[in-house]
C-alpha cells in the first residue's frame, strides 16, 4: 500500500465512514487537534523517559491517554469506539492523586521551569484549542457528551501534571503578576 492515494489532492478527505468532506471541515478540525495533542504528549513522553526524577507511571498513563484521545479521534472521525467514563474517572483520581502532593494554586501559574513541566502545558492549551473545536462541532453535528468530558478533563489533568513536574524537580512556579 502506498503512503500517498492522491485522493485528498483537491482538499478533501474521507471520514470513516467513506464519507468525503473538504478538510477544513469542523470535524477534521477537532480530530485532527486530537492528533496534535497526542503528538505533543509524545514529545511530553520522551522528555519524561529522559527525565531521572519522573516515574514510569507518568509515562504509563501518558502512554493510555495516547490510546484514549486515538479512540477520540476515531469517534470524531464517525468510527464510536466506546465509552470515555472510565477514562474519565481515571483522570480525575489523577488530578487528586497530584492535588494532594502538591502545593495549592493562590494565583496564575506562568508555564514553565522544567521541561517536562512546559511541555505538560503546551499540551494542556492544545487540549483546550481540541475542546473548542469540538464544541464548536457539536453546534451542527452531533458529539458524545463523553468526549467533551475527558478532554476537559484531560486539560486539567495536564495542568496538574505540569505541576507535578516542578514539584518533584523541587523548582518553584512562577506566579503571573498583573501591573
Amino acid at each position: 500500500m502506498s503512503i500517498y492515494t492522491k485522493t485528498g489532492d483537491k482538499g478533501e478527505t474521507s471520514l470513516a465512514s467513506g464519507e468525503r468532506v473538504m478538510k477544513d471541515s469542523l470535524r477534521l478540525e477537532a480530530y485532527g487537534t486530537v492528533d496534535e495533542l497526542s503528538s505533543a504528549i509524545g514529545l511530553l513522553i520522551a522528555m519524561t523517559d529522559a527525565d531521572e526524577h519522573l516515574g514510569s507511571a507518568d509515562v504509563d498513563m501518558l502512554i493510555e491517554i495516547q490510546n484514549t484521545l486515538f479512540r477520540v479521534g476515531g469517534t470524531l472521525a464517525g468510527c464510536p469506539c466506546g465509552e470515555m467514563m472510565t477514562a474519565t474517572r481515571q483522570l480525575e483520581s489523577e488530578i487528586d492523586k497530584i492535588q494532594a502532593i502538591v502545593p495549592a494554586v493562590h494565583s496564575f501559574i506562568l508555564p514553565g521551569r522544567t521541561l517536562a513541566a512546559g511541555q505538560a502545558h503546551v499540551c494542556r492549551t492544545i487540549c483546550r484549542r481540541a475542546e473548542r473545536h469540538i464544541v464548536a462541532l457539536s453546534h451542527s453535528e452531533s458529539v458524545e457528551d463523553d468526549i467533551l468530558i475527558y478532554v476537559n478533563r484531560l486539560s486539567d489533568f495536564l495542568f496538574c501534571l505540569a505541576r507535578k513536574f516542578n514539584f518533584v524537580a523541587d523548582k518553584s512556579e512562577n506566579n503571573a503578576v498583573f501591573r
